[in-house]
This record gives C-alpha cells, sequence and structure tokens, in this order.
C-alpha cells in the first residue's frame, strides 16, 4: 500500500482564508469532505498519531480532505468581537467555496460529504439551497446531525436551555462573541450571529434562513438529498438525540436514507455519546465500516436498527 501523506491547503472566500487538510494515500481515490459542528474544528476527525475517521478513510483509498470553517481551527482571521459572520455565510460561502476547490481539484469528480453534529445541518441546507451543487456530492454521511431539539432530561435543560441559551449570551454580551475554547466549553469559539442563528434553528421552529428568508424546509419539498446514512449515538441524551435526528432526517425531504443507532441493544460494541462516535478506538472495527458501504453503493448492506 502507498505511504499515507498529508498535505496542507488553504481556500480564499470573502476576506476568509479557509484550512483544508489533505490525507490520502491513494492520490486518484475518490473525495471526500469532512465538516464539523458548532464550538469544534476539523480535529474532531484525525489526530496527529493517525487516528480518526479521515485517517480510516484515506487508508480504505478515499481521499480526504478535512475542513476548518472561517475563524476556526487554522482558519483565518480568527474569531473575536470584530466578526460578523454566522451561519448563513458557512451554507451560502464556505460550504460552496470548499467544494468547489476540490472538485477543481480532482477533474470534475462526484464529491462525498460528512459531517459532525451542527455541521450535517450546514450541509443539508447548503445543497438544498444549491441543487446544482447536490448534484456534485455522491453521498451524505452524517454523525449526531439534528436541527430542532424537542427531547426534555436533565442533561438538555442544563447543557441547552440553561449553558448554551442563558450562559452563552451572557458570555457573548461581555466579550462580543463565544470564547468557547478559552473557558473550556468547545474546542473553538462562535461569534454572536452563528450563536443566535443556530439557537434560533434548535428550537421548534421553521427552517427559515434569518437573513434573507430562505425556507430550507419548503425547498426541501422539491429537491431530492444524495444519498444520507444518519449516525445516532445510544448515549447522547440532547445534542444528538435518536429521535432529534430521525426529525431532521424527516424534515429534509424524501430522499434514500438509513438511520442507525449506535448502541449494544441494537448489536453495537458500546453505547457510544456525541463524541465518542466518532473518536472510540473501536469505532474503525465497529460501524466505520458501514461508512465504507454507503460510500461503496452498497446501501442495502446498512439497516435501519433504531
Amino acid at each position: 500500500m502507498a505511504e499515507k501523506q498529508q498535505q496542507d491547503m488553504y481556500v480564499e472566500v470573502a476576506q476568509q482564508r479557509l484550512y483544508l487538510r489533505r490525507i490520502w494515500r491513494v492520490a486518484d481515490g475518490p473525495p471526500v469532505l469532512l465538516v464539523h459542528g458548532v464550538m469544534a474544528d476539523g480535529r474532531i476527525f484525525y489526530s496527529d498519531s493517525g487516528k480518526g475517521l479521515a485517517h480510516f478513510l484515506a487508508d480504505a483509498g478515499y481521499d480526504v480532505f478535512v475542513a476548518d470553517l472561517r475563524g476556526r481551527g487554522r482558519s483565518t482571521p480568527k474569531i473575536d468581537a470584530s466578526s460578523r459572520h454566522g451561519q448563513t455565510e458557512i451554507i451560502c460561502q464556505d460550504l460552496p467555496a470548499l467544494h468547489a476547490a476540490i472538485y477543481q481539484l480532482k477533474g470534475g469528480q462526484r464529491l462525498h460529504w460528512m459531517a459532525h453534529s451542527w455541521g450535517g445541518v450546514h450541509m443539508s441546507s447548503c445543497l438544498l439551497r444549491y441543487p446544482q451543487l447536490a448534484a456534485q456530492v455522491a453521498s451524505l454521511v452524517y454523525f449526531g446531525s439534528k436541527r430542532s431539539i424537542a427531547v426534555r432530561n436533565l442533561r438538555k435543560w442544563l447543557e441547552v436551555d440553561l449553558i448554551w441559551n442563558i450562559v452563552a449570551r451572557w458570555l457573548i454580551r461581555c466579550y462580543g462573541y463565544l470564547p468557547a475554547r478559552r473557558i473550556g466549553l468547545g474546542a473553538d469559539d462562535e461569534t454572536e450571529k452563528s450563536h443566535r442563528q443556530s439557537k434560533r434553528w434548535a428550537k421548534l421552529r421553521p427552517w427559515v434562513d434569518s437573513d434573507d428568508g430562505f425556507d430550507y424546509g419548503a425547498a426541501a419539498r422539491h429537491v431530492s438529498l444524495p444519498p444520507a446514512l444518519y449516525f445516532a449515538a445510544r448515549n447522547d441524551p440532547c445534542r444528538g438525540h435518536v429521535d432529534d435526528v430521525r426529525r431532521f432526517r424527516d424534515e429534509s425531504g424524501p430522499h434514500l436514507s438509513r438511520l442507525r443507532l449506535l448502541g449494544r441493544a441494537v448489536g453495537h460494541w458500546h453505547d457510544y455519546d456525541h463524541v465518542s462516535l466518532l473518536t472510540h478506538p473501536d469505532a474503525p472495527a465497529d460501524h466505520f465500516p458501514l461508512v465504507l458501504d454507503w460510500l461503496r453503493g452498497r446501501h442495502d448492506k446498512v439497516i435501519e436498527n433504531h
């Protein structure tokens, strides 16, 4: 097998410099774009020691591109009180630019898109808004992605109602942005706008853009997403509960899809949580092979089990 290689890449868009980590063994392998969620960066997908989903895919022959969205990770400029961008810019500018750069580099090969958590909301929103882009995407794989939260439990009250909705807004008033990394709340920071917009969507409200009123829910009735595999973790009570993941899948319109619950009671090795479904050392042997089945078009091998 060819030696694994890595490369630092940058994509310029709207005075922003977006970072891509490229990881591959087979240079002409099918391309995969990986996108993180809120208060995070691309490191959720790879480690310097060669672990993570990105390395697993590269070892399987895929050409992997891991993104840091604007202001996060190694993208610049970093988020601070002067940052005015939010999720609308990610949906309308960042994702199309990242996709275009990879699509051109790979000579027009269709990409596979994958995301963790809120990154899946950004991705589906982008594809529903730009159907011509969806035609260039071969498949989707989402890990713990949900748009709205309807479940009610203690963890939801603590993590969402108290910390995300109240404490985070207070911090934003103090600093001008959410300094999640500084206070240990997340791996990276969020702008005031990105927090405000995602906070609004997390409620049981219509899927509508707050900038220009674009109705993603309405678009989903007319645009068919690429085949999509949705993973939910058994030990994820509020950030990616299986009921909320299912509702996200359903509101995304008719498309070929599977929802896979990762838990012992349904045949997996562990009751994974919102992070360990990507980072657990057993994930490459337990459920990452299902990702390969999905990418290779073997959809019937991925059985719904929720």
